[in-house]
């Protein structure tokens, strides 16, 4: 199943742990955050000044990797 910017952190980072690492390269410290129970990958992206599409792609891509 793909990653969207929709899904909420948590969603994505359950799915595969290994997306913590993208996060992590985008300078997102999401998963320790208790916003990211809520907080979709379009949501944080915008907090932190992330281009949501390069970041989906790349957590679609460490995905893939699996």
């Amino acid at each position: 199943m793909a990653i969207t910017k929709d899904q909420t952190i948590e969603q994505v980072l359950r799915s595969d742990p290994k997306t913590m690492h993208v996060f992590l390269k985008y300078g997102m410290h999401c998963f320790g955050c208790h916003i990211s129970v809520d907080e979709t990958v379009e949501q944080a992206a915008m907090a932190h000044r992330v281009n949501v599409e390069s970041l989906v792609k790349d957590l679609n891509a460490a995905t893939a990797a699996s």
